[in-house]
């Protein structure tokens, strides 16, 4: 995957500014920077939902931007993706949920379905749930069901976007660790968006840190955490020395 001086806005406002980077196949990349900083704009962009104002996005070698909505789907077929939220139909059952894009495209008979669907489930440790509805799972569940979805049809690339927002510490953790077996296991591409440097310290090989729309450090989560570039240890820190601080008495 190449990103090439990719440049968007929306109206007057400029979100991307000229980002670029290359990610190899089989690597874990996390993508960090600040809450509203254009990290999920970017990973729309990756998958072609967005394209860019000017710059490329070349996914297996193809320029997204060239091609018609037919060639796109074929690319994101190669694509998982866990979303922030889960994303579950509500009226659905686990099994349907998961199972959703393999009765879609109906290349499948219903045995090689259920058979599919157990694997995935398996993998991030919810095995026998397939008849539950979403309601009756907690937020780390739906996660996690949101992971197998992703898993099930076996893509080459997985996009996980804020993947342990709204999670309490341990089901955070949980998810790390499932998010670092598939990628093992599968011998996927991994590439996440996030703030949380404890979930990039355990899911990532690399770090890119996303700063006023450009790539503006890379590396690993350890050279990250030692820099001593203002702008990246407060980052990696919390903190925010646009806040006044607190005089209080």
């Amino acid at each position: 995957m190449e990103v090439a001086d990719v440049h968007k806005r929306f109206g007057p406002q400029p979100v991307l500014r000229g980002t670029s980077f290359l990610i190899q196949a089989g690597e874990a990349v996390v993508i960090i920077g600040r809450s509203g900083g254009g990290k999920s704009i970017l990973l729309k962009h990756l998958v072609g939902l967005l394209l860019p104002d000017s710059g490329q996005v070349r996914v297996f070698e193809q320029d997204l931007a060239t091609m018609g909505e037919r060639e796109l789907l074929k690319v994101r077929r190669r694509f998982g993706m866990l979303f922030q939220m889960a994303a579950l139909f509500d009226s659905l059952t686990v099994y349907e949920n998961v199972g959703f894009v393999l009765r879609r495209e109906r290349k499948h008979t219903e045995g090689e379905i259920r058979r599919l669907v157990a694997e995935a489930l398996e993998m991030v440790d919810l095995p026998g749930i397939e008849h539950k509805m979403p309601s009756e799972l907690s937020g780390g569940m739906r996660k996690r069901v949101g992971l197998a979805r992703a898993i099930v049809y076996r893509p080459e690339i997985i996009l996980y976007d804020e993947p342990t927002t709204g999670l309490d510490p341990i089901a955070a953790s949980v998810i790390d660790a499932l998010i670092r077996r598939v990628w093992r296991h599968l011998h996927v591409t991994s590439i996440a968006v996030t703030h949380d440097m404890k979930s990039a310290r355990a899911i990532s090989d690399r770090v890119l840190m996303l700063h006023e729309g450009c790539i503006y450090a890379q590396g690993s989560t350890a050279e990250l955490l030692e820099s001593t570039d203002p702008i990246i240890s407060d980052f990696v820190n919390g903190v925010d020395n646009e806040l006044a601080p607190d005089k209080t008495p």
